[in-house]
């Protein structure tokens, strides 16, 4: 058959399936956006690679920005022509998509309904319910019409798709309320590509390059916005400021980033280190650096936002340290699983006592990332997972085409 597989954003697991897929038969094309400033994964074609997996970025001639809406806005329908064309080239069976923004999501799905091309709608995010709440917040008068047209545009994408795959059992109640049967929702929880994640030891390559010292080292890795509360990070560093020993590593670009570099240099934080983003060649190396790893999530996201990183930071068995809406699955996993510490998204003392706490037990930060590998060898197993969704897109083909 022929796959279809569109992840907007390029992240790692999402393509590992798609390999996967073409290695038993499909012919796959996996596309993504070549124009958002985020970590991507391998998304090049490689030796290894089978003959019948195809990958191609949508490029736009310039970046997507993060603020300038009305830009932004611009240049996601640009990206929807241009994804309706390669869908039009291709001429796949079934299509999935996920992690796109709702108007090129919208306008993929009207393509295929046009066409008698299955469709599989993959939740990553509820983009119309975090555009309303930020809209609200920000432009009280219009914002809450606004966030009301994206998230019929969410609806209508999701009750004209041939299957929805979210991500939690959380989102379900959501798109029962808008009419969808239980029946078409399938739940696989996000994984990550452990085979691509080998332990790496504390001194490797990368954080020799970063001259990255003896004492306790906390990394951050992936997006950074102000909504991250970038606060947290800065507490942190005055903290092992006051002790004299260790660093927060932030491996990351974007508002936050620039705003820590402003307040540490203006404060004199000294823990404080910077790398931008890295590529996913030399992530285990990153995360095997760590003695902890960091995650927040904006209160906000409540259940509507899983961060994949938390995945690949369970691969390289270290303990995480999460600030975060505590009935987040993310946040539920760790607390379940014991693979590290979770406080409030706004908790800066309670965040500041976890990471004392993490520090002064070689056992505890032992015994949570043996806790975290272990999830992922039990849960990542990538043949069981492709073979589910190999069932959900052969599944979703119109029976007419």
């Amino acid at each position: 058959m022929r796959f279809l597989i569109h992840d907007y954003a390029g992240h790692p697991f999402q393509v590992q399936m798609s390999r996967k897929l073409a290695a038993r038969g499909h012919h796959v094309l996996h596309v993504y956006c070549a124009s958002i400033h985020t970590p991507q994964g391998a998304l090049s074609r490689q030796r290894s690679d089978p003959e019948a997996f195809q990958s191609e970025g949508i490029d736009l001639g310039e970046m997507i920005p993060k603020t300038g809406y009305r830009r932004r806005l611009q240049m996601e329908r640009e990206y929807g022509t241009l994804l309706e064309s390669v869908c039009q080239r291709f001429a796949p069976d079934v299509v999935i998509s996920g992690n796109t923004p709702s108007i090129p999501q919208r306008r993929l799905v009207k393509y295929c309904q046009r066409n008698r091309i299955g469709h599989v709608f993959w939740v990553q995010d509820i983009y119309g319910l975090a555009a309303y709440k930020l809209l609200k917040r920000r432009v009280p008068l219009v914002g809450p019409l606004i966030g009301r047209y994206f998230i019929g545009l969410d609806k209508a994408s999701a009750r004209n798709s041939d299957a929805l795959v979210v991500i939690t059992e959380d989102f379900i109640p959501i798109f029962e309320s808008w009419g969808l049967e239980k029946s078409r929702i399938h739940v696989v929880h996000n994984w990550a590509a452990i085979d691509d994640l080998p332990l790496r030891p504390r001194d490797n390559s990368w954080s020799q390059a970063q001259g990255m010292s003896d004492g306790p080292r906390f990394v951050y890795t992936g997006t950074m916005a102000m909504k991250h509360n970038p606060n947290l990070l800065l507490a942190l560093a005055k903290m092992l400021d006051e002790k004299d020993s260790g660093e927060v590593m932030v491996v990351s670009e974007g508002i936050g980033v620039d705003w820590l570099k402003k307040e540490s240099k203006e404060q004199g934080v000294r823990s404080l280190r910077f790398a931008g983003f890295q590529p996913f060649e030399v992530m285990a190396d990153v995360l095997g650096s760590a003695d902890v790893l960091i995650a927040v999530l904006e209160e906000d996201a409540g259940v509507f936002s899983v961060p994949s990183k938390i995945l690949s930071y369970f691969c390289a068995s270290r303990p995480v340290l999460a600030a975060m809406p505590l009935n987040n699955l993310a946040a539920k996993t760790i607390v379940k699983e014991g693979a590290g510490r979770v406080v409030a998204s706004d908790d800066l003392s309670g965040f500041c006592s976890a990471a004392s706490e993490l520090i002064q037990s070689p056992e505890l930060r032992e015994s949570c990332g043996v806790a975290a590998r272990n999830y992922a060898a039990e849960h990542f197993d990538i043949e069981q997972i492709t073979t589910r969704f190999e069932e959900i897109l052969q599944a979703a083909v119109p029976h007419n085409r």
